[in-house]
């Protein structure tokens, strides 16, 4: 019992570390603005963060990609270059908390395309839960009190496409280990960027590249340490920890950005988080129940 307090704690420990890469990603795209077009500014973070796909050439390489994978790994490609695109545009269009907030709606959507998709079933406390989600956005949006801007729905769109591209990842990982999933993601997203990219063009400055190149480290780095999290604990333990990045991101929005921070935005990010959280542990039952026999039948 000790040595599984440690685990989790260490998890949880990473999950906070993760965020915070979060966090740094956001602040920095924020801070490039509307300097670089949204498709240019998404390819070259791609571009620039394939120095750090050296380690994944290997089990790309033996991995055996097949004409059925490759499409699988073609339209997940698609889907997650969307969502970039229209996470960048959001970005300049409304507050660090905001995007934080409505980018919590992605497992939403996953767990309602889970079902309706790969036949996972929905038992009617995750559908309360996906509903109490949606009340959250609904906040955040107020749609008759409030002007819905266009970043609002750019980033309603991000959810979407960010979820399909998790379930399409959930499904090739049925056939392809997790290094190979991610490195072909980062070889094939900056090609379907190129041609909207390349029909908004601008010259990147020197300091703009360097922004971008650290807006794929610290987004790699985030990744990196929220597997690490997942390793040493469960989904639902880590997931808590995901509210302090609305938090920080409300923060730095404030000091650094001089945005204001509004009560309904965080609550509605309050609401949505613990709807992603109750849905973790939902999922999370089955395996805890299946330890906990197979420990008894020792």
């Amino acid at each position: 019992m000790q040595f599984r307090t440690s685990q989790n704690s260490i998890g949880i420990g990473w999950m906070v570390v993760a965020g915070l890469n979060f966090v740094v990603v956001t602040a920095i795209v924020k801070h490039v603005g509307s300097g670089v077009p949204p498709a240019q500014a998404a390819f070259l973070r791609y571009v620039l963060g394939l120095v750090f796909l050296l380690p994944m050439i290997r089990p790309i390489r033996n991995a055996g990609l097949n004409r059925k994978l490759m499409i699988l790994l073609s339209w997940r490609s698609a889907a997650h270059a969307g969502g970039v695109i229209l996470w960048f545009y959001a970005m300049t269009k409304i507050s660090m908390t905001e995007v934080t907030a409505m980018n919590y709606l992605m497992p939403v959507y996953v767990t309602i395309g889970a079902a309706a998709f790969l036949g996972e079933k929905l038992a009617y406390r995750r559908v309360l839960a996906v509903l109490a989600a949606l009340v959250g956005a609904f906040m955040i949006l107020r749609p008759g009190f409030r002007e819905i801007s266009p970043g609002h729905i750019a980033m309603l769109g991000t959810a979407v496409f960010f979820a399909v591209s998790f379930l399409l990842a959930k499904r090739l990982t049925d056939d392809l280990a997790a290094p190979v999933i991610v490195g072909m993601l980062s070889i094939t997203v900056p090609i379907a960027l190129i041609p909207l990219a390349a029909a908004d063009w601008i010259s990147p400055s020197w300091s703009q590249l360097f922004w971008l190149f650290l807006v794929a480290a610290f987004a790699t780095a985030g990744h990196y340490t929220m597997t690490l999290a997942f390793h040493h604990a469960p989904v639902s333990t880590t997931q808590p920890a995901i509210f302090l990045q609305l938090v920080w991101a409300a923060l730095l929005g404030f000091f650094v950005f001089g945005e204001a921070i509004e009560f309904w935005v965080l609550a509605g990010g309050t609401v949505i988080i613990a709807s992603v959280c109750f849905i973790a542990w939902r999922e999370a039952m089955p395996a805890n129940r299946a330890r906990r026999t197979l420990l008894d039948s020792d």
